[in-house]
């Protein structure tokens, strides 16, 4: 395993495991031989991709038939534990280092998004913006395709999922009160940790969580609806947190929490075990250790209806405080369904305009 020379602050990965679809890779196999370091780009680099399909039926029995919709490949919040990084490997890059900082950006995807929905084909299901990387990472403050995605959805009357732990949701109030007036919005603010220093290596360049405390408030003054995602939850490092995180996210005025356990699959396993082994030295073996005993003795788990929730005395101790806290705080309160009978196509609609 390659590791870093000192933690790189700002960055969850701290190296590029090897990419299994490459044939290929650069490699200082015999630094004594060089005349001077290897040197490689540390900068975040953006790269423009024009897809010709952007919502993508989802089948899985763990989430339910839905769509979801992604403006951006890869992520610049950098959270170690994202399962996204995986995915990064398909386009020739690395899960670790390069899926924080080497992003795609599908810059037709509110013009492709318009003439998927004019497809008369086309079914209505809740579209989940952001289900793989999120749609409100740093570069949509100048890129706007969120937004530009919102407005589409809006003139559609189409319902739609929006996760985010990033504050610049706010920036499009205007659009998701609209939304909300036709019943066609759920919010998803994921709070992983409380402990802002434990939140800054563990996913560096998110809003805190006192930040995202403030979302949920506003967007709930605003009659918004807000699903908390304590997600996610990882034994020994974060798990005693969930009762302070439904609290304080109830108390801000969420309607709903759910949870997920974390699972580290495909190249994921690697870079969590090298970062916790450089972030928390003390307690990586204890973690590692816990998070398998809930995944059937190893750190991946992709068995559908276990993998999400995991099993044995971890994961049942961790359902069982999430359900009482969840009782405790959030009695009475639930997501508002959607309203699918306002969907209506736009056919002929100048596609410029956006």
């Amino acid at each position: 395993m390659i590791k870093a020379e000192e933690f790189l602050k700002g960055r969850g990965a701290q190296y590029n495991p090897t990419n299994p679809y490459l044939k290929q890779e650069y490699v200082a196999e015999h630094v004594e031989g060089l005349d001077e370091p290897m040197l490689f780009n540390t900068k975040t680099e953006f790269f423009v991709e024009h897809p010709k399909k952007v919502v993508n039926k989802v089948d899985s029995p763990d989430l339910g038939l839905s769509y979801s919709l992604n403006p951006y490949q890869g992520c610049e919040h950098g959270c170690i534990y994202c399962y996204a990084r995986n995915t990064h490997q398909y386009w020739g890059y690395g899960a670790g280092l390069d899926f924080e900082r080497k992003i795609i950006v599908k810059e037709n995807a509110p013009e492709v998004l318009a003439a998927q929905l004019e497809n008369p084909n086309y079914q209505v299901m809740p579209l989940m913006l952001a289900g793989n990387t999120d749609c409100y990472q740093p570069i949509e403050a100048k890129k706007q395709l969120t937004r530009r995605i919102l407005e589409v959805l809006l003139q559609y009357r189409h319902p739609v999922s929006v996760i985010t732990k990033n504050s610049l949701i706010l920036r499009d109030l205007d659009l998701l009160q609209e939304l909300n007036k036709l019943d066609l919005l759920h919010v998803n603010i994921s709070i992983t940790t409380l402990d802002e220093k434990l939140r800054q290596k563990l996913e560096p360049r998110t809003a805190a969580a006192a930040r995202r405390l403030q979302v949920i408030k506003t967007l709930a003054e605003a009659g918004i609806p807000v699903n908390v995602m304590v997600a996610p939850i990882i034994p020994g490092l974060n798990d005693h947190e969930i009762p302070d995180i439904i609290k304080r996210s109830a108390e801000a005025g969420a309607s709903h929490a759910a949870y997920t356990l974390v699972r580290l699959n495909g190249s994921i396993g690697p870079i969590f075990e090298d970062w916790i082994r450089q972030a928390f030295p003390d307690r990586a073996d204890k973690v590692l250790n816990q998070i398998a005993d809930c995944h059937g003795g190893k750190l991946s788990d992709s068995r559908f209806g276990v993998r999400m929730r995991g099993e044995g005395k971890f994961a049942e101790a961790i359902a069982r405080l999430f359900r009482l806290s969840r009782q405790k705080y959030m009695a009475g309160r639930s997501m508002k369904p959607y309203n699918y009978s306002n969907f209506c196509r736009k056919a002929g609609m100048q596609l410029g305009l956006f």
